[in-house]
């Protein structure tokens, strides 16, 4: 294992990388997404089932991780109650899933965005 934080927790498998973000997520209360120069978030389309999600990190420095080498990617503060209030629903009436915090591996954890939602208030719930 690396002596840098960022790349051994970018070094966690597509489960271990989830169950962080929900506690990071729950901790600091945003989710975080790339957006382009047109404030349009960024969408990816999976090759080989075509299922199109939204990806999130926990934090400004993973998503930045993730853009670094992307021409006009930054990253964006998404705050727990928006995403809760306008981005689930608009996801879901949308079709869009959410891919959970990509890493350095091809895993990637897919999920609802209402399953989503249910986890982080599920870790919210035990945290207090």
């Amino acid at each position: 294992m690396s002596d840098n934080p960022l790349q051994q927790i970018l070094g966690l498998d597509g489960e271990g990388r989830y169950d962080y973000f929900l506690d990071a997520v729950v901790d600091e209360r945003d989710v975080w997404i790339l957006v382009n120069v047109d404030n349009q978030f960024l969408k990816i389309v999976a090759e080989e089932d075509g299922v199109a999600y939204l990806p999130v990190w926990p934090t400004q420095e993973f998503a930045g991780h993730y853009a670094a080498g992307a021409d006009g990617l930054t990253p964006k503060a998404v705050s727990l109650p928006d995403f809760f209030r306008k981005w689930v629903p608009g996801l879901t009436r949308d079709g869009i899933e959410v891919g959970v915090f990509p890493g350095a591996d091809e895993e990637l954890w897919i999920t609802s965005p209402e399953e989503l939602k249910h986890d982080l208030q599920e870790v919210m719930s035990n945290a207090f």
